[in-house]
């Protein structure tokens, strides 16, 4: 039977006459009744919303059969992606990562000593060690920023660490 215009309320007709025999051929090619019974309600809800106008459909159980079979995979699919009620558990039991409070703490008091450290140092150390570590920019350009030679700005780099973990308490461990 070939039907062109909408099809929609000639295949909900369809698959309400002929929902069992739908059900029993997913039921054999899906071997799940429940996906079966969902496959077939998400080709109900498809049909309500899907624009069927100007399809032209040669075999309409063959299509429902078709449509409720892509539902199903498309359930399958989705639920690949979902976790286990197990992994779930499993994952709510991993420790977070996160610092705490006391972790917290000691660090903001970590970078509050290197800032003053930083500040304190002299200033072609504290210059080297921003343009360097900071802005990220490669020794000898440094070196030619400043006008002082790259064997200068090694010398000073090295300073401004040593500088750094002296007043920070994170001298040689």
């Amino acid at each position: 039977m070939t039907q062109k215009g909408d099809a929609r309320p000639l295949l909900r007709s369809l698959l309400v006459q002929r929902y069992n025999d739908l059900k029993q051929q997913l039921i054999r090619r899906l071997g799940n009744a429940d996906l079966a019974g969902e496959a077939l309600q998400d080709t109900w809800l498809r049909l309500q919303v899907q624009d069927e106008r100007d399809t032209l459909i040669a075999s309409p159980y063959s299509y429902l059969l078709r449509m409720a079979v892509n539902a199903a995979v498309d359930a399958q699919r989705a639920q690949t992606r979902m976790l286990s009620a197990d992994e779930i558990e499993s994952l709510a039991e991993l420790p977070d990562p996160a610092p705490g409070p006391a972790q917290t703490a000691e660090d903001r008091a970590q970078v509050q000593a290197l800032a003053r450290a930083i500040e304190r140092m002299p200033e072609r150390c504290r210059q080297v060690l921003i343009l360097v570590r900071w802005e990220g920019l490669p020794q000898a350009e440094v070196a030619r920023r400043l006008g002082i030679s790259l064997r200068a700005v090694e010398y000073e780099l090295k300073k401004a660490h040593d500088y750094c973990m002296a007043r920070t308490g994170r001298g040689e461990r």
